[in-house]
């Protein structure tokens, strides 16, 4: 179905099926991406917008040059975010930025304590 390995698309229809998503739920369009990838993202439909009509969820995909492997992205997207909302869990997004925080916090402390005078 999609450019990626026969195990690769069986473990998105498993995930997909264990979250009770149906390819007839999904209403999938095409629109021009931007940015990096030259003439071939210019002239191509290539980015993938894919929608979630029973819950409402909507993903935007241009990771790729290829159609096909924005489809397939933008499925695992949707996977992700459904995931997130149905279960206490976060995306893979929030979390990487919870850990970005914490590790600045983190720096931002060690140095104020270098720079503090200190008694004696």
């Amino acid at each position: 179905m999609f450019p990626v390995s026969p195990e690769k698309n069986q473990a998105l229809a498993v995930r997909m099926a264990g979250l009770g998503i149906k390819d007839n739920d999904l209403k999938e369009t095409f629109v021009r991406s931007g940015g990096n990838g030259g003439q071939n993202v210019n002239k191509v439909a290539s980015c993938v917008v894919l929608v979630h009509l029973p819950s409402g969820l909507a993903v935007k995909c241009q990771q790729d040059r290829s159609q096909g492997m924005n489809r397939f992205f933008a499925r695992r997207m949707l996977c992700d975010r459904i995931e997130a909302a149905n279960g206490d869990g976060q995306d893979p997004k929030s979390i990487k930025a919870a850990k970005l925080r914490k590790q600045k916090n983190r720096r931002s402390r060690r140095n104020r304590d270098k720079l503090e005078p200190k008694p004696g």
